[in-house]
């Protein structure tokens, strides 16, 4: 097979193939060495497939580097732990406001994620051709597969619909602390329900969720503002309304580039120097009051801020928000109120954001439905949880160890490790000869509540000594009323 495989790869010349995964913009092109043949070449595969997987000999496969691709992450069992203590965490909140789990493909079709030009996401797509000749990508974020389902579920689902989600999230971008080309999103949606009550619900949520890891308003808070405000400025400034997608995408880079970069920006969307100024100095305004003496109070924006702020005093917790003109967050989807969690060292960036998005299911072809969520993704706030030293201790947990001590009992030890876990305990089944320094050491290492030795005489008699590894305590029981 080997000769045969170095037969074909002197048949055929190098093959370009495109690279695909680095974003959506025009491909480029790389050579293949000439041992990587295409299916398609050989006459293999589906019609239509880009490239087929290489014959790979044994030389490559010892040059395959041990570890996981650049920004992405493997849960070896201590990392597990800590990432099933986060997701818990999560469910159990979501599920304390009466929120049902739901979940969605991690790959989607390419035009669920492309709205409009200039948004960041669409450059950090990981997508590709299908061998269908199909665009799809690794999703970047949930909330569009979330509406593309609400779609199509129509009117066989009841509003208001509270759905959560957590779920993996691929982006291509450069990686700093807290931000990977892979993570984890947990998600939590409200949809049909058109007052702020749904924002100040979701928004106690992720409070909750900080109390129970042991986070405080001293830590972290919330940045809050409204879309509206921008839209008010932009048209009292006299800026066409067709550039207000643009200016909040620009806008909501002001924390992350110079501020010289941010006018450039909005000079090229064709603002005045007069407008960009004036527009600057309202978006630093940090005070609710003050942005009501600009715009006065009765616009849109100002009441559901009020009304924001009234509801966070009945939920308690007043003291987590704060208001910031500045925040518009950048997806171009966002319509109405728009929060970002913050770590008050300013040591990270965003922990979570959202806010109100009325218009996105029209972009997909769908009925305008009131909705709003957020998005909370787990890199961050195990930073945080670092920075603070609140990271449990969450070693390996058993609560019994059964052991043969003759290899010609391992059938019976099996017989005892089934009769326990019929019960519902956990078992680690000793499953070789081993001493019992070895057994004690295993037990001490995955912190098992109790050792249950199988002895000859002991199994002659339908009984096993019991060790309370705790307390020292030792007895011995027969297997019927092992409990």
């Amino acid at each position: 097979m080997r000769a045969i495989h170095m037969r074909l790869s002197s048949s055929f010349r190098p093959i370009l193939l495109f690279d695909l995964v680095s974003s959506c913009s025009p491909p480029r092109q790389f050579s293949i060495p000439r041992r990587l043949i295409s299916a398609a070449a050989n006459g293999g595969g589906r019609s239509g497939s880009i490239v087929a997987a290489p014959l790979l000999t044994e030389e490559d496969f010892h040059k395959i580097d041990v570890n996981p691709p650049k920004g992405t992450r493997d849960f070896p069992p201590e990392d597990m732990r800590l990432r099933n203590w986060l997701f818990n965490h999560f469910k159990e909140v979501s599920r304390l406001y009466g929120f049902e789990e739901v979940d969605y493909p991690v790959l989607e079709t390419e035009a669920l994620f492309i709205r409009k030009a200039g948004e960041e996401i669409r450059d950090q797509l990981y997508c590709f051709e299908d061998r269908g000749n199909r665009r799809v990508a690794l999703r970047p974020e949930l909330t569009p597969s979330l509406a593309r389902l609400v779609i199509q579920k129509g009117k066989s689902v009841s509003l208001p619909l509270k759905w959560f989600a957590v779920g993996q999230c691929w982006r291509y971008e450069r990686m700093t602390r807290g931000r990977r080309r892979e993570h984890y999103q947990w998600n939590m949606d409200i949809i049909g329900v058109p007052q702020v009550t749904a924002e100040a619900e979701l928004i106690s949520s992720i409070v909750t969720f900080f109390k129970r890891i042991g986070i405080t308003a001293s830590d972290v808070g919330f940045k809050v503002s409204s879309r509206k405000v921008l839209q008010e400025l932009l048209k009292k400034y006299g800026v066409p309304e067709d550039l207000f997608g643009r200016v909040c995408i620009i806008i909501d880079k002001i924390e992350k580039i110079p501020i010289d970069e941010i006018k450039n920006e909005l000079g090229f969307t064709g603002m005045s120097e007069d407008a960009i100024e004036q527009l600057l100095q309202v978006l630093s305004v940090k005070s609710l009051d003050d942005l009501e003496d600009i715009l006065g109070g009765s616009g849109e924006a100002i009441a559901d801020l009020k009304q924001l702020f009234s509801l966070a005093e009945k939920f308690g917790y007043s003291e987590w928000i704060q208001f910031d003109a500045s925040v518009v967050r950048g997806l171009a989807y966002y319509t109405g109120i728009v929060f970002e969690g913050f770590d008050r060292k300013g040591k990270l960036r965003a922990i979570c954001g959202g806010g109100r998005y009325d218009r996105l299911l029209s972009t997909y072809g769908g009925d305008d439905i009131p909705a709003c969520g957020f998005g909370f993704g787990d890199a961050v706030i195990v930073e945080l949880l670092k920075e603070k030293d609140l990271l449990p201790k969450l070693g390996q947990e058993v609560e019994n160890i059964v052991c043969a001590l003759d290899k010609d009992l391992q059938g019976a030890a099996a017989t005892v490790a089934t009769a326990l876990r019929d019960k519902g305990q956990t078992v680690d089944l000793v499953l070789e000869s081993k001493p019992l320094k070895w057994v004690f050491k295993r037990a001490a290492r995955v912190n098992a509540r109790r050792l249950v030795l199988v002895g000859k005489a002991e199994w002659e008699d339908g009984s096993v000594s019991v060790k309370v590894l705790s307390s020292g305590e030792q007895f011995q029981v027969k297997l019927s009323d092992l409990e």
